[in-house]
């Protein structure tokens, strides 16, 4: 059964994946890792296709991986659970934590980072707007909940481990 890390952009979620890697030697895969080498840049595929084909293409990559991983770590991006058949393939392969993290610590975490298509212009103002859009899908959709604002990564994946049974 995967461990599958959802949560705002900024969480940790890849962070997390790759202690849960690299201190527990799970498999790993990223959907934003696999759509950028099949794909090419997220920003790229936003200004060629717009959020509505950047999502088709997630959510193909989503499908792909979990079903191509069974007893890994899935880190998927920010708005990959949004999509009921995203989370169908996700809880079909594996439980979902969602690393909740505080729009300032995101605000935090990403100052400076210009990589994130849906923050461009305006920080502060596009994190709380798209936390308060997507805290309550996140936790409807998880089976659990890591609150990561007073964490290290390393405590976030041992709470997972214990969580997950590992």
């Amino acid at each position: 059964m995967n461990i599958v890390l959802c949560g705002m952009m900024g969480s940790g979620k890849t962070t997390v994946a790759r202690v849960l890697h690299n201190i527990y030697g799970l498999q790993w895969l990223d959907t934003d890792d696999e759509i950028v080498k099949e794909y090419g840049s997220i920003n790229g595929l936003f200004a060629s296709l717009g959020e509505e084909g950047f999502r088709n293409i997630e959510s193909a990559v989503t499908k792909r991986v979990a079903q191509s991983l069974s007893h890994g770590v899935i880190s998927v991006g920010g708005g990959c659970v949004l999509r009921a058949e995203n989370v169908s393939a996700l809880k079909s392969s594996g439980r979902i934590y969602y690393l909740r993290t505080s729009p300032q610590t995101v605000i935090a975490r990403l100052k400076g980072d210009d990589t994130r298509p849906l923050l461009q212009g305006g920080l502060e103002q596009k994190v709380n707007s798209i936390s308060a859009a997507r805290s309550a899908i996140y936790e409807a959709v998880c089976d659990n909940i890591v609150d990561t604002d007073a964490l290290s990564p390393e405590e976030v994946a041992r709470q997972i481990k214990r969580l997950h049974s590992l």
